[in-house]
């Protein structure tokens, strides 16, 4: 069982990489290569409950691309 001192407190930032597929990474570090800083920061919970928010369709971005030119 977890006790209260193991609960994560640190704080996250939400990242998106070229192909508009999101991630949270911590916030006093850079992104990794590839991937930008979207402006959302908060506990681990509150990004990823923008990220659920935000990203509505899980398709990469290119292949959202080819089926619309289909």
């Amino acid at each position: 069982m977890e006790s209260m001192s193991d609960e994560d407190t640190r704080a996250y930032k939400v990242v998106v990489n070229h192909e508009e597929q999101y991630s949270i990474w911590l916030a006093d570090r850079e992104p990794p290569n590839g991937w930008r800083e979207v402006g959302k920061q908060g506990s681990k919970q509150e990004c990823l409950d923008h990220i659920k928010e935000v990203w509505t369709d899980m398709r990469p971005l290119s292949l959202r691309k080819q089926m619309e030119q289909s």
